[in-house]
């Protein structure tokens, strides 16, 4: 190594705010929100992020549109840095027990359980971690946690990729549901046959229809006029009679203790669905991670029946 290796080695250390506005730049999309994390101004990163470039003779970023996006060297950079100061960071997370989590959460929910989570998250663990600031995105899609920099995603059913570690919390119920009207109009269902020959507001994405899955594990295709890619919008589709939903009992449970939808053959058993945790293959999960995860399982407990 030359000597003008270890001087530049020594003068990249002693940019590490430089390194960690940069990173958590890339993490959280601008400069804006890089500040918010980093309770700092957006002025303030951008300076870090300059004098780290003009160290490194390397633009990391480019600036020129209103969309902040990484040069080719930012990105290889990125790969490098990134996992170093996550290591650094959970290093530090040992000592942080008896102090409380502090930090960034990048955190993908489905959107009817979001609905469920959102108020005691906002009312319980928020508060008791002051620490801890969160970004929550939520939506049914899978995201991709490597590319879209999610540290964890929860999702219902089962997840596949070799590249993800994989949790399950909880096993969800399952059930078949429509509106009075709709009854009224297509008659009381009680058989699998008649099931066959009712429209569903059949959940699908990306053109795919998810079929019901039975408890002795064989499965129904749905037909009906209408698919829709959210439980949300399932939901409303059943409550204004466009056909059955099949959906987990605990999204729906309110609705149903209302009469305003009516569970169809109670007795028929489905299989229960897995509530996972996923989260990238090989990062540590860190202290404050291992709290909210923790948080969602205890709440999703409440909603399980098994």
């Amino acid at each position: 190594m030359h000597m003008g290796d270890h001087r530049a080695v020594g003068n990249l250390l002693g940019e590490a705010a430089g390194l960690v506005a940069f990173v958590r730049t890339v993490e959280t999309g601008s400069f804006s929100a890089a500040a918010r994390s980093l309770r700092t101004t957006p002025s303030g990163v951008s300076k870090s992020v300059s004098r780290l470039e003009s160290l490194l003779g390397l633009k990391l970023f480019r600036r020129s549109t209103r969309l902040l996006t990484l040069t080719p060297d930012g990105e290889t950079f990125f790969g490098n840095i990134a996992p170093l100061l996550r290591q650094i960071e959970e290093s530090s997370d040992v000592f942080q027990a008896d102090r409380g989590a502090t930090g960034h959460l990048r955190v993908s929910l489905p959107s009817e359980l979001a609905r469920l989570l959102m108020p005691p998250i906002f009312t319980r663990f928020l508060p008791q971690h002051p620490g801890i600031t969160l970004d929550l995105g939520t939506t049914d899609r899978h995201v991709d946690l490597i590319r879209e920099n999610y540290d964890i995603a929860f999702r219902v059913g089962k997840v596949t990729g070799s590249d993800m570690m994989m949790r399950t919390l909880v096993h969800l119920e399952m059930v078949l549901v429509a509106s009075p009207a709709f009854i009224e109009a297509w008659g009381q269902v009680s058989s699998v046959e008649r099931l066959r020959e009712i429209p569903f507001a059949r959940y699908a994405i990306d053109g795919r229809t998810y079929p019901v899955r039975f408890g002795d594990g064989s499965t129904m295709m749905p037909t009906g006029e209408v698919d829709l890619d959210t439980a949300t919008a399932i939901r409303i589709a059943a409550l204004s009679g466009v056909g059955v939903a099949y959906l987990m009992k605990c999204i729906v449970q309110e609705e149903l203790d209302r009469g305003e939808l009516i569970q169809l053959l109670p007795e028929l058993e489905l299989e229960m669905m897995p509530f996972q945790a996923v989260h990238a293959f090989g990062r540590m999960p860190t202290f404050r991670l291992r709290l909210f995860s923790d948080f969602i399982e205890t709440e999703m407990r409440k909603h399980a029946s098994r």
